[in-house]
């Protein structure tokens, strides 16, 4: 049962640690607009999940107000935790501070104790997915976040004038200077999709990122590809949901068992990796990505606890065949499965082109293997697809000179993992990353305004003193004298 009355407190914890930060400080920017009669917003966001809630929540902090929050799903759905994301609990653990931004009323643990106290805490393994959507629309409420729902993005239009034009799916059109695209996991890309699915029919397979009915497939076979966190989150829900048996095929020849990127988990990471060598950068997550994540222990016992699930290992697909109402799926190594259904748990590809959205110039944007090109043993394709970011996660040009508008568009997703770290997308270190966003777009504006702020340092006349606070002592001795 939860605490209605604590929780009203916590409200107004926040309200007031708020307040003694100076929240919201005073808007600084210098107006643009209206052009042709429609607005200009100083900084559009897209995606009002964690990421793009922790950002809008910092630019407010330092005083950049004229900003929008939308997001193409309906209230509450924002983000995966409702949608495709299937796992039981969060892989983090409970404490991580999260998008808090460094005010302690607006962690989970405040939120979860205020409402089920101390000892529920204490008892508290991991997060609930669902939960863990709960207190973002929590936090969204308690800080204020103007989201607008149900606005997708179909273009993003550079205009001559400087400003972007996002060309809405309801037909409007919407003016910004910056544009801060916090979309998530395959924020700049897709779902990664094998080409030996492609002559079956749609019905017959799904990628973990889609919606899937797991009702249609109880009593039915199914075969999951892959054993990352997602093919087993899958995999959970098709037996939970009665499928008959359910068959994890994994390239791999055994079981990936530690995460390996953990081994150097710390703030020294997170401070240190975008400063480090394109050389070191590259090795580092070239290493992790090779290595594999694992699945959770918990995740991966979901699955196992059913007698009808099956892991098989060294089954790297060949080939994949409609046989009638059966899928068969052939291994390079002469194996057959047949099954009902197929999922693929392969996981997101980052690449720019990939996103209709940015269509008309995204091939101007610069990526690590524009940059980069590694030795032959760390050769990694997916890895050279991520973009080339700046430090403020803005995209850079693959030709100087060519795509100026390009450092207004702010990649504050996923993609940036390879540039500056996993600070725009992982719990961790979500508001170390908006951090860095603000403090980036915060100097972005005020470089564009730097007249403007001139002339008002030229105009500025506001006195401080007037006159009564001292005494000439030499016009005084010249009076007596």
């Amino acid at each position: 049962m939860t605490n209605e009355k604590a929780l009203d407190a916590l409200n107004e914890r926040v309200r007031q640690d708020l307040d003694y930060l100076n929240f919201p400080s005073a808007n600084w920017v210098k107006p643009v607009g209206p052009v042709d009669g429609t607005p200009v917003s100083d900084i559009v966001i897209v995606g009002a999940g964690m990421c793009g809630l922790a950002a809008w929540l910092q630019l407010k902090r330092q005083g950049m107000h004229n900003t929008r929050l939308i997001d193409m799903a309906p209230e509450g759905k924002e983000g995966p935790w409702l949608t495709y994301a299937r796992m039981e609990t969060l892989r983090s653990p409970k404490n991580l501070l999260g998008p808090a931004l460094g005010i302690p009323s607006l962690t989970f643990q405040a939120w979860y104790r205020a409402q089920f106290g101390t000892k529920a805490w204490d008892e508290l393994y991991r997060i609930p997915r669902p939960m863990w959507q709960d207190y973002l629309v929590w936090y969204r409420k308690v800080t204020g976040a103007p989201v607008e729902n149900g606005l997708k993005v179909e273009r993003v239009i550079p205009r001559e004038d400087g400003l972007l034009a996002l060309k809405m799916a309801d037909g409007d059109i919407i003016l910004t200077r910056k544009l801060i695209w916090a979309t998530g996991r395959d924020g700049l890309g897709k779902g990664t999709v094998p080409g030996f699915v492609s002559g079956l029919p749609r019905e017959s397979w799904a990628h973990s990122a889609d919606e899937i009915d797991f009702d249609k497939w109880k009593g039915k076979r199914v075969v999951v590809i892959g054993v990352g966190a997602s093919a087993v989150d899958n995999a959970a829900e098709a037996l939970e949901h009665g499928a008959a048996e359910v068959r994890l095929l994994a390239r791999r020849k055994k079981m990936p068992t530690i995460n390996k990127l953990m081994g150097i988990g710390s703030y020294g990471v997170t401070a240190g990796l975008p400063d480090l060598s394109p050389e070191w950068r590259w090795r580092i997550m070239d290493y992790g990505d090779k290595q594999q994540t694992p699945a959770p222990h918990g995740s991966t016992l979901r699955v196992s606890r059913h007698e009808n699930a099956y892991f098989h290992f060294n089954c790297g697909i060949a080939k994949v065949e409609q046989d009638g109402a059966e899928v068969v799926i052939t291994t390079v190594t002469g194996r057959e499965f047949r099954c009902d259904f197929l999922i693929l748990g392969t996981g997101f590809t980052v690449d720019p082109m990939a996103r209709p959205e940015f269509a008309p110039f995204n091939a101007e944007i610069a990526c690590w293997e524009d940059r980069y090109t590694p030795p032959p043993e760390e050769r990694n394709p997916g890895l050279g697809r991520f973009p080339w970011l700046n430090p403020d996660f803005s995209f850079s040009e693959k030709k100087e000179g060519a795509a100026p508008f390009l450092a207004d568009i702010h990649s504050f997703n996923y993609s940036s993992a390879m540039s500056l770290g996993k600070v725009s997308g992982d719990i961790p270190a979500i508001s170390e990353g908006a951090l860095w966003l603000a403090r980036g777009v915060a100097s972005s504006l005020f470089r564009k305004d730097l007249e403007q702020h001139w002339e008002d340092l030229l105009s500025y006349e506001s006195p401080e003193l007037d006159g009564s606070e001292w005494t000439d002592a030499d016009a005084v001795a010249a009076e007596q004298a």
